[in-house]
């Protein structure tokens, strides 16, 4: 399984609430990013949309329920819908989260942090290893946000996250956000987290808005990006050189606009430091 993916540029989620105006306008967007879920159905205007949106956009696949850290058996069924969509899609990678979301029989709709230990450790890289070998290319697993933590952790979450990826082969997606916000909550140091990941299995970034309490902070979705992400963010860049950027909206859409001049941003402030890379080499 080659991890030789090339660099996509400066991607959008793909939301229902813009799909119509992405067909109608053909926006400078250079991938969009799938929540996979969204699509594993049989039919309907959902497939449509995609389908017609893959015709002109390359696409990732970006799960919400694969709950590779859970204490259950991995779901067959969804796997085997997974690797279909995939089979549809052609997607130039496929992701989901560093977490658990299930209990025995139920979705929780939230994405859980693990205990970060040995045991955990090599619990996980066997279950992504069956997750690969039903896909037959690498898993990308994201750093999600957190508001607990384990007693009993071995490791931090990035040497958990470096870990698991030499281990199993997987890769890695980089949320700026998800970094920031759990720095806030847990006391940690931002750039300590990121210099420790591998820079050859870092897939992906992700840019997102948070909602901050002042004494705490969530991860909401729902707001442009804040002043202090974006810096991380250039450093982030500086620091891995170019790897594929998705912004991310999931409630209080703005008008359209409004986010294409959102990724501008990412877009520019992501050119300007790979530029300032290459003149430096």
């Amino acid at each position: 399984m080659s991890a030789s993916l090339p660099f996509l540029g400066y991607g959008l989620g793909l939301r229902s609430a813009y799909y119509q105006q992405i067909l109608e306008q053909s926006p400078e967007v250079d991938w969009f990013e799938v929540v996979s879920e969204n699509f594993m159905v049989q039919g309907g205007k959902a497939l449509y949309y995609l389908d017609a949106i893959a015709e002109r956009y390359p696409l990732v696949m970006h799960g919400v329920s694969l709950s590779i850290g859970g204490p259950h058996a991995l779901d067959p069924d969804y796997l085997k819908q997974l690797k279909q969509l995939a089979d549809r899609v052609k997607p130039a990678w496929i992701s989901d989260h560093l977490c658990w979301s299930r209990g025995s029989a139920h979705q929780l709709h939230d994405l859980l942090p693990l205990p970060y230990t040995a045991e955990s450790l090599e619990y996980i890289a066997g279950r992504v290893a069956q997750v690969q070998d039903v896909l037959q290319r690498p898993l990308v697993l994201e750093n999600v946000s957190s508001y607990v933590r384990a007693a009993s952790d071995d490791f931090t979450e990035w040497e958990f996250l470096a870990a698991l990826s030499r281990v199993s082969g997987c890769e890695l997606l980089l949320d700026v956000n998800n970094v920031y916000v759990s720095s806030r909550n847990h006391g940690f140091d931002t750039w300590t987290f990121i210099e420790s990941l591998p820079k050859d299995k870092v897939r992906q970034l992700h840019l997102a808005g948070h909602s901050d309490y002042g004494d705490y902070v969530i991860d909401t979705h729902d707001h442009p990006v804040s002043d202090p992400v974006w810096a991380l963010y250039q450093r982030t860049v500086e620091h891995f050189g170019p790897v594929a950027t998705l912004l991310e909206r999931d409630d209080h859409f703005p008008p359209f606009e409004e986010l294409l001049d959102e990724l501008q941003k990412a877009r520019e402030l992501g050119s300007h430091v790979l530029a300032g890379r290459q003149q430096c080499a």
